[in-house]
């Protein structure tokens, strides 16, 4: 079969596939296009110019093994190995979330702030490095560190740093600020952040969106969180006070942000708000607080 007969197929498997596997995918000829340039190593360019343009016996063995994954659910990006976010090109690997754009609405409002010029930015909880790196790019002025729990993410961030050519960002192991405060303890200065971002994992156990789509392959580690899901976001609010002369800025679920906005405001920040994702949920919340 050509390029355009195997599109054409395995979109329809794909589609099939979704009536058996929970939300596989709102996109089947797209991640069909995406698997096939995959295993072609060329830009969508070539559906275009070539569309007669049969597949090698290697190269249709390469897609069907794809496709296959792809039918049980697996998310496209830890196939591929990698995903698009910002401006930037990201590893992504199983052990990290997968960046989404609904992030890059927290990034666009930090853009948007004319007094928001930041020399020293935290990013906690960094996965595959995506906030710390994209503010890295915007702010190529400021000094930028990521901290990760687990030592493979901060591997991982370090190799998107490399990856995409940013030498103002670096990444540690740290659960949450437990590393800040060991540095601090070694040293007479203590670190203050103008900006520090978080993604942190804000999903309630019990929330049924765990057993579907991407979700339910990516690390519960990052994606769980006590108290109804609200536990990281209440402890990054209340520890981040000692290392912040600036915004704090989190992403929550979508039902979250009067509850975030009221612990801001009960902790002493100022010029608390929420701002909105894609499809116009509150879907990050944010405040100034001085250590000073």
């Amino acid at each position: 079969m050509n390029l355009k007969q195997t599109l054409a197929l395995a979109s329809d498997e794909l589609m099939a596939a979704s009536k058996s596997v929970h939300h596989l995918s709102d996109s089947p000829a797209l991640d069909a296009e995406l698997l096939l340039l995959h295993v072609l190593n060329a830009s969508r360019t070539i559906l275009f110019t070539h569309p007669e343009k049969t597949l090698s016996a290697q190269e249709n063995q390469a897609f069907q093994r794809l496709l296959a994954r792809r039918k049980c659910g697996e998310p496209i990006a830890y196939i591929l190995g990698y995903q698009g976010f910002w401006s930037l090109d990201l590893e992504v690997a199983p052990h990290t979330l997968i960046p989404r754009g609904d992030t890059e609405s927290l990034i666009e409002w930090i853009l948007e702030q004319p007094d928001l010029q930041p020399n020293a930015i935290l990013d906690l909880g960094t996965g595959t490095g995506a906030l710390a790196l994209a503010l890295a790019k915007e702010f190529p002025a400021a000094q930028v560190t990521g901290l990760d729990i687990i030592p493979e993410a901060v591997a991982l961030a370090t190799r998107n740093a490399d990856r995409n050519n940013i030498t103002n960002a670096q990444f540690y192991q740290s659960h949450w600020f437990d590393g800040l405060s060991h540095r601090a303890n070694a040293s007479t200065v203590q670190p203050r952040f103008d900006l520090i971002v978080s993604n942190p994992p804000y999903i309630d156990e019990t929330d049924v969106h765990l057993d579907q789509g991407d979700v339910q392959f990516e690390p519960k580690s990052a994606l769980v969180a006590d108290e109804q899901g609200f536990h990281d976001l209440y402890h990054i609010a209340e520890h981040a006070r000692p290392y912040l002369n600036g915004w704090l800025v989190m992403e929550h679920g979508w039902t979250q942000a009067e509850n975030v906005r009221k612990t801001l405001h009960a902790l002493g920040y100022q010029q608390v708000g929420s701002g909105r994702d894609l499809a116009g949920h509150e879907r990050f919340t944010f405040g100034v607080y001085s250590s000073e």
